[in-house]
């Protein structure tokens, strides 16, 4: 078996999510890990918050020269400094021991909520009397289910989805949102994402969950369909660029259930949202991130 590199990089931790997307984008990236966290009488005693690894089978794209490059494009953006952190880079060469499995070992089950639980596909996981089970294999994409963002979309649709709707996730990753929607009841789901390596991983997590969904390499401006419930767990930046597409596919009465924003940048979103005469309903938080919910 050929060596393999491990990349690490410091960041603040709150943008781990946007960090690992941009691996996984640029790179021949085959898994990251996000922190390892030790815990006695169920009380966390350590992290690795803060250091990001990220596991790669070669180096054809130089790691140092993109991730410079992709951090300097967050500024511009609106990012600080201070909410990027350093991004102080490291690559070690490491012999190969079966490392694509060994990422795993760190990944357990995640409980959304009282009624949704993520099951990575590797675990053996009994099920709760009427708990919804999502069983995800990531793949390259994001989206396990573990991120805060991801869990605030789940906690929004199990709040708002009604039985019978049709739902729509865009920039769709893992496909766990358009899954987690069918379980909820959903008439439909549709998925798409811009990122082409994505919609087999997700088409594959969908037949683990026996439900249909349908997925596409597209984006939310080339839509033309309606529907009753649209996800976006996106940066905030984009979300509000794309805001008036949204409102485009969204059916009057429709709920816009958006995520992947910073507390602190949440008056962008809300902004656009006004522009757009959408209608504030709630907002849900976790930690340091918050959906933010709307209706047409």
């Amino acid at each position: 078996m050929n060596n393999y590199y491990e990349l690490k990089i410091s960041i603040n931790p709150n943008i781990e999510d946007i960090v690992s997307d941009i691996c996984f984008s640029n790179f021949a990236c085959e898994g990251v890990v996000l922190a390892e966290e030790s815990y006695k009488d169920l009380e966390m005693v350590s992290t690795t918050r803060g250091t990001l690894r990220i596991f790669l089978s070669d180096l054809e794209n130089n790691p140092v020269e993109v991730l410079k490059t992709e951090r300097e494009l967050l500024k511009t953006r609106g990012f600080s400094d201070d909410e990027l952190g350093s991004w102080d880079i490291s690559i070690d060469e490491k012999e190969n021991q079966d490392w694509s499995k060994k990422w795993k070992e760190k990944w357990t089950v995640t409980h959304v909520s009282n009624k949704i639980a993520v099951v990575p596909s590797w675990l053996t996981y009994q099920a709760k009397e009427s708990e919804i089970i999502i069983t995800l294999d990531p793949g390259c994409a994001f989206g396990t289910g573990t991120h805060q963002t991801t869990q605030l979309c789940m906690k929004a649709m199990e709040k708002y989805l009604k039985s019978g709707d049709r739902m729509a996730d865009i920039g769709t990753g893992s496909g766990i949102l358009a899954i987690c929607a069918m379980k909820l009841g959903a008439a439909s789901a549709f998925g798409c994402d811009n990122d082409e390596t994505v919609i087999e991983v997700c088409r594959k997590n969908a037949a683990i969950n026996q439900v249909e969904c349908a997925f596409e390499l597209n984006t939310a401006d080339k839509l033309k369909d309606k529907y009753d419930i649209v996800c976006a767990n996106i940066l905030h930046n984009v979300l509000a660029e794309i805001m008036a597409d949204l409102k485009n596919i969204m059916n009057e009465g429709a709920k816009l259930i958006l995520s992947g924003i910073l507390n602190e940048k949440k008056d962008i979103v809300l902004e656009a949202l006004k522009e757009q005469n959408l209608t504030f309903i709630e907002e849900l938080s976790q930690d340091q991130w918050v959906a933010i919910i709307a209706e047409k």
